[in-house]
């Protein structure tokens, strides 16, 4: 005779029985209102911009032919994909996919650094012209010049430090989502011990040996047991992804300002 029993472990500890729940309202409106601070920031230069180039509409003219329009365009191609891949791993971690959301964070922080790399060619290649703040081939141009890549160093180099920021944070949110602890299914058999005693032993998946019990009685076959640990304080589920989702956010503005910064500086010719 052979019987299947099913056995249920729970550990008393709070951590361990209680669910974790994130105030998803608080969290997005004071992700919103930072993200409000950022578009202030860069709408002040937006307007400071405008009223330069109202000023010397000929100068920024001719100063914008020193830019490298095919380099400004790859990063603008590479910052589009990666809101792409931000959203698909926002959306593969609210369905519990959580390696696939693993390795589309990755893919965004990678997109992220090679745009970095590419803005760090181009200004090495203006400031091995002369081509910066207070230089003396700069200060020979038109004022109308000067201004112009005065605004370009300050506005695309702050836009660089908050790419520089959102890669740290997607990074720390790859850990995060990293580990995550997962059900463990445990099996188990009962086997003859010294002395005619009949044993149980529970294994993992791994065939790793979790626990041992002699004295078991002859209906007891075989165990089945699925041993479920919750997550404890600070560690995420699939649906606990606003932290995520407001890192997600955070990239997104970081793209549309290069949106905005992109036709202002390469395309004005």
């Amino acid at each position: 005779m052979s019987n299947a029993a099913n056995l249920t472990f729970s550990q008393p500890t709070r951590h361990m029985t209680q669910e974790t729940h994130h105030d998803y309202t608080g969290s997005k409106l004071g992700m919103w209102i930072f993200l409000v601070t950022e578009m202030l920031l860069f709408g002040g230069l937006f307007l400071v911009y405008a009223v330069y180039r109202y000023m010397h509409p000929a100068d920024f003219h001719n100063a914008a032919q020193d830019l490298n329009v095919f380099i400004g365009t790859v990063n603008t191609c590479i910052l589009l994909t990666s809101s792409l891949t931000m959203a698909l791993s926002i959306a593969t971690l609210q369905k519990g996919q959580r390696q696939a959301a693993v390795w589309l964070l990755l893919t965004t922080i990678l997109l992220g650094i090679i745009f970095l790399v590419n803005k760090y060619f181009e200004w090495t290649a203006k400031i091995h012209h002369g081509i910066y703040p207070n230089s003396a081939e700069m200060l020979r141009f038109p004022q109308g010049e000067i201004l112009f890549f005065g605004l370009y160093y300050v506005m695309t180099g702050l836009h660089g430090v908050h790419v520089v920021a959102g890669v740290v944070l997607l990074s720390i949110m790859v850990n995060v989502i990293r580990r995550k602890p997962c059900d463990v299914h445990v099996f188990g058999a009962a086997s003859p011990g010294p002395a005619g005693v009949r044993r149980l032993t529970l294994t993992d998946a791994t065939g790793h040996e979790m626990w041992t019990s002699e004295g078991i009685g002859e209906l007891i076959d075989s165990v089945s047991v699925v041993v479920n640990y919750r997550p404890s304080e600070g560690r995420m589920r699939p649906q606990d992804y606003v932290a995520l989702e407001n890192c997600g956010l955070y990239w997104h503005l970081v793209d549309i300002i290069w949106i905005f910064l992109f036709p202002l500086f390469y395309l004005i010719t």
